[in-house]
């Protein structure tokens, strides 16, 4: 498909995005798509809780401490209370910390994906709480936030991706002012005014995969969503064809744009029910899922031992093996985008959760032994397209000592719509990151119940408080 490389032949796309943030209501919404948003909203708040005492966290919210940005928003998981652009910074980073929070993966013949829920989430809980905004208000803004952080980032040339941007931090950011701006009450005018303010701060790299950058990318993003809605909302002013125009969104970070991906496609249907939007069962990045899930599985049905491993090769496309790039990690953020640590991790602990993810297990002996036996190899595009993969096909042999090999191929991963996390999987998800917290039970059982009818909550704080701690220790 040719892109739009021009404002004179791109339809209007800011107009567009605008028109339908501002319009949907809830009767637009599917009973599917509202139980889907609630599950991620569960889960990304889960491990906003183990994200909240990430090293990340602990740097981050000491910088924001000593600001004395002192407010009305939570801080989750500390004693902090500060403005909500401070708070979205904060819980966004911690949101995405762990690598733990939801993804939706390109489609087929794309590159990467994009994590949605941390940027908008994040931003409107701080923005809702300090308003007192209710739960259904938040739920309504979230799932508009969502699918236009979804549909921006299928619409941009696949080189948004292959020179660096990290779409978490671009249409992530975009998605979020949005909703935002929905939160506010904005009409379609201010749509397109916050669209043009969040635009011109949209960045990202993803040079920093593997560094406290990537997580960073989120806070910033609810951050500037806050900051953009906020200005909006003061008078200030932008380009109302922001993302069309020929210096705007798409043609500077990425050489054009893809509008049929975009245009009649916001809430048709909604990304929460097309694609789907993943939910992980792994702390780790999610093109590795597919083999992940396949070496787990064999290695249980199998009940291979790590000593009689010779080999473990794996094969995945190109792109996979360059966002996956920490090949002989040693540290726990390198770990998280290391497949052969990934793989080498199941092989000995049969899991791979968050308490392997630290510097001193990725640098066990055992582990650096097991991770030297990982062969990471890649198909062509060629091979690709004759086998017909999906964008994260995986192939994993398990190689013996006695000659026996074991095989499988994975064209998804635990989590993907064909294969997804449920209801209980995810709280069950969101009880072992409020423990690895060290969280109070009664604490994490009343906040899971209060998710599971956010609609009926009158008041945000009553949920946003059950993230504040006093002197809750890790």
């Amino acid at each position: 498909m040719t892109a739009v490389t021009e404002s004179a032949s791109a339809p209007p796309m800011t107009d567009y995005v605008a028109g339908f943030a501002a319009s949907v209501v809830d009767a637009d919404i599917p009973s599917d798509v509202q139980r889907l948003a609630k599950k991620s909203i569960l889960d990304a708040l889960g491990v906003a809780l183990s994200g909240s005492v990430s090293e990340p966290l602990h740097v981050l919210n000491s910088y924001l401490e000593e600001l004395g940005c002192v407010g009305k928003a939570t801080v989750f998981g500390s004693a902090l209370r500060l403005s909500p652009r401070f708070a979205a910074l904060a819980n966004g980073t911690a949101m995405h910390a762990d690598d733990y929070d939801d993804t939706l993966q390109a489609e087929t013949g794309r590159f990467q994906g994009i994590h949605p829920t941390a940027p908008v989430l994040a931003a409107l809980l701080a923005a809702g709480e300090a308003r007192g905004a209710s739960g259904r208000d938040v739920l309504t803004a979230y799932q508009v936030g969502v699918e236009v952080a979804c549909r921006l980032f299928d619409a941009t040339h696949v080189n948004h991706i292959l020179h660096g941007f990290h779409a978490t931090a671009t249409c992530g950011m975009l998605g979020a002012s949005v909703a935002v701006t929905r939160l506010y009450g904005g009409d379609a005018n201010a749509m397109r005014t916050t669209l043009g303010i969040a635009a011109s701060q949209a960045g990202g790299l993803q040079e920093n995969f593997g560094t406290m950058v990537k997580p960073f990318h989120a806070g910033r993003s609810a951050e500037c969503a806050i900051v953009s809605a906020d200005l909006q909302r003061k008078g200030f002013t932008a380009s109302p064809i922001v993302l069309e125009a020929k210096r705007g969104f798409f043609q500077a970070l990425g050489g054009g744009s893809e509008p049929p991906r975009l245009m009649d496609k916001l809430g048709k249907p909604w990304s929460f029910s097309d694609r789907g939007i993943w939910l992980k069962p792994f702390p780790t990045g999610s093109l590795g899922h597919p083999a992940m899930t396949t070496m787990l599985n064999l290695v249980r049905r199998h009940d291979v031992q790590p000593d009689a491993v010779q080999t473990i090769r794996v094969f995945t496309s190109q792109n996979i093996h360059h966002t996956l790039l920490h090949h002989r990690p040693t540290t726990e953020l390198q770990a998280k985008f290391s497949l052969e640590f990934c793989l080498a991790t199941l092989l000995l602990e049969r899991q791979c959760g968050l308490n392997q993810f630290n510097d001193a297990y990725v640098n066990r002996p055992d582990v650096q032994a097991m991770i030297s036996r990982v062969d990471y190899q890649t198909f062509s595009a060629e091979q690709s397209q004759r086998e017909k993969h999906t964008i994260v096909t995986s192939f994993v042999e398990i190689v013996m000592k006695d000659g026996t090999v074991l095989s499988a191929r994975a064209d998804f991963g635990k989590g993907n719509k064909a294969d997804p996390m449920t209801e209980e999987e995810i709280a069950d998800k969101f009880r072992e990151c409020a423990a690895y917290r060290r969280w109070p039970t009664p604490q994490t059982e009343k906040a899971i119940a209060l998710i599971g009818r956010l609609e009926e909550i009158e008041d945000i704080r009553e949920l946003t408080e059950q993230f504040a701690v006093a002197d809750l220790k890790r």
